[in-house]
């Protein structure tokens, strides 16, 4: 993938604002290690940092197109899995080529149909276009929000980048966070308000939505939505759908010109992906497929089932790998590693987030780094199958609540009494949610409990799977390693919007539907194994490093987090020894992972430099 960034500014000479672009393009350079370039006119600027995945050779960006009198410049990171389609289409229209990379492919689109070639697009992608004669931005994310895009307004212009930390390189933009972003931080945080940046004035580029920026101001269009309608199709052609869809966009999103690997749990998700990559690899007489399994030092010891993780990883991955016959390796991770990565994972993600579900994929990411560029991940599937336990549970079905978030009374127990006064985070988390249930696309005549389920998909879809979607970008593209996600093929989580609980429940169990689309590719025993989450280490001493990090903020007088935590609950927190009966966030984060977050936002008001309006 790649860092993109820009700076558009009706008052300011840009071509002489080389150094600025310069650095807001450098600090994400690990999103893009192998090049760098900058395109500079009057009123725009253009960078770019480059992780090459297709044509090497001739990829370079910012990438130029004259149509004519029209110069369009674009910086991209994406990659379009119709891409030869759309070539073919567009040669046809007389357009010719001069490189093998989708990044020409997307920029010819626009020059020949505007805004709306992104409704063409299958892929994963975030655009920033400048149109020279007519002195305008056009910026894009895709459908799913798998590519990340922030921009900041300013007084006479607009900046742009894949990351915070991107925006925060300007001069302009300042590292300000007013109660709003707070709240994101302690009422919401890890997770985040769709379109939210946390700091004061920074924004996200929403999923499915598109921006254009000219003299006149900013314009939003939002070009893809789901739409609910009754679903046509029988059980078994709803499975070959199913299993057709997934077959083509897995092999889709094989194409590269550097190593392809896969992610392999063991879970059903994982082992669907790496099922049909290895199908294709054979297709095409190509060497046993490579995949990467994650595990812990002693976690055969202290692992202990629950609810939301009923079975260890490793023995599920082994089974699957030696079924496919494909190349397994184990990446085994201490829990000191995992614990000292939490604080390059603030780094990484420019935010509090998901502690040592991020530090572990951080260290994990890294390692397969030394053998392949891209890989495979079955993240998603929970979100468009339904597999989460929160579409199972009573209290999370009947909660008036986020379901991943459900320890409110314990989140806010850790925060100052004149914070809450101040953020009233129970108000803000309900007022959120509401705004989320009021985007649902409804089926008129659905019956309440059906209408509940697809409440649950949505809330799911753009709530809750743009947690993990930020998390993988960030942690993955922090050691220059793309991970592609196709469960989120857009047309798949089309079709599988209007499907019936009945069919996605089919067999009885969650992602029944999924299940049997897989039969006779996975063995039957792993095919209908209980869904277990991304895996974490359970032992102590993760724990105790997570609360002994915690003591030490608490201990230093000039830590920025104090003024802001009520010390006698958080101090019961640390001397308490059982656990959470449900996580406080997700499925994983417990009572350690209390003690990490709160560390994590220690660190970030210190590295960041947060001023708090």
């Amino acid at each position: 993938m790649c860092g993109i960034a820009g700076w558009i500014d009706w008052n300011v000479e840009i071509t002489g604002q080389r150094p600025v672009l310069k650095a807001m393009a450098d600090v994400q350079y690990w999103r893009g290690p192998d090049a760098e370039g900058i395109w500079m006119s009057h009123r725009a600027g253009l960078a770019h940092r480059r992780l090459s995945i297709i044509d090497p050779e001739g990829g370079a960006q910012p990438m130029i197109r004259r149509q004519g009198e029209r110069t369009l410049v674009i910086v991209y990171n994406g990659e379009l899995y119709n891409m030869a389609e759309l070539q073919r289409q567009l040669e046809r229209l007389g357009y010719t080529f001069a490189t093998r990379c989708d990044t020409e492919v997307v920029l010819v689109a626009y020059a020949h149909w505007g805004p709306a070639c992104v409704e063409r697009f299958n892929g994963i992608y975030a655009i920033g276009i400048w149109d020279e004669q007519a002195q305008e931005l056009f910026l894009a994310r895709d459908r799913l929000g798998v590519k990340p895009l922030f921009y900041a307004p300013l007084e006479n212009g607009l900046v742009f980048a894949s990351e915070l930390k991107g925006l925060l390189a300007h001069p302009a933009v300042r590292p300000e966070v007013d109660n709003e972003g707070l709240a994101e931080i302690f009422a919401l945080g890890p997770g985040r308000t769709p379109g939210h940046g946390v700091f004061r004035n920074v924004y996200e580029v929403k999923p499915g939505w598109a921006l254009l920026f000219d003299r006149r101001g900013l314009h939003h269009r939002q070009y893809w939505k789901l739409e609910s309608r009754p679903h046509e199709d029988d059980l078994e052609t709803t499975i070959a759908t199913v299993r057709d869809l997934l077959e083509d966009t897995v092999g889709r999103q094989l194409m590269s010109d550097v190593p392809v690997c896969a992610l392999l749990s063991g879970g059903l998700d994982s082992s669907a992906i790496t099922a049909f990559a290895a199908q294709a690899f054979r297709r095409q007489g190509r060497p046993p497929l490579r995949t990467f399994s994650i595990d812990y030092v002693d976690n055969n010891v202290y692992f202990q089932p629950n609810a939301f993780q009923p079975t260890a990883d490793g023995p599920w991955a082994e089974r699957v790998a030696d079924f496919l016959q494909v190349d397994r390796r184990i990446v085994t991770l201490t829990p000191s590693a995992v614990a000292d990565a939490l604080r390059e994972a603030v780094r990484a993600r420019d935010l509090p987030g998901m502690t040592d579900v991020d530090s572990s994929l951080l260290l994990f990411c890294r390692e397969i780094k030394k053998e392949a560029t891209v890989a495979l991940s079955g993240e998603c599937a929970d979100e468009v199958f339904g597999g989460y336990p929160w579409f199972h549970r009573k209290e999370a079905l009947e909660a008036d609540m986020f379901p991943w978030s459900l320890k409110m009374q314990e989140r806010i127990s850790v925060l100052h009494p004149d914070l809450v006064d101040h953020l009233q985070p129970e108000q803000y988390v309900r007022r959120r949610y509401r705004e989320a249930l009021d985007a649902v696309p409804r089926l008129p005549g659905e019956n309440p409990q059906d209408a509940r389920i697809r409440e649950m998909f949505y809330l799911n879809l753009f709530h809750w799977m743009p947690v993990l979607l930020d998390r993988k970008d960030r942690m993955s593209m922090a050691v220059g390693l793309e991970v592609r996600v196709p469960f989120c093929d857009h047309r798949l989580v089309e079709y599988m919007w209007n499907v019936p609980w009945s069919i996605k429940m089919a067999g009885g169990r969650e992602k029944g539907l999924l299940r049997v689309a897989m039969k006779g590719l996975l063995p039957e025993d792993a095919l209908w194994r209980k869904k277990s989450p991304f895996p974490k280490t359970h032992h102590p001493d993760f724990a105790r490093a997570c609360r002994s990090a915690l003591q030490e903020v608490l201990a230093d007088p000039t830590s920025p987090l104090l003024p802001l935590i009520h010390r006698e609950s958080v101090n019961k927190w640390l001397q308490a020894e059982g656990e959470f009966d449900i996580p406080w966030f997700g499925q994983l984060m417990r009572l350690p992972q209390l003690y990490a977050y709160l560390v994590q936002v220690d660190q970030w008001l210190r590295e960041y430099r947060v001023q708090i309006l």
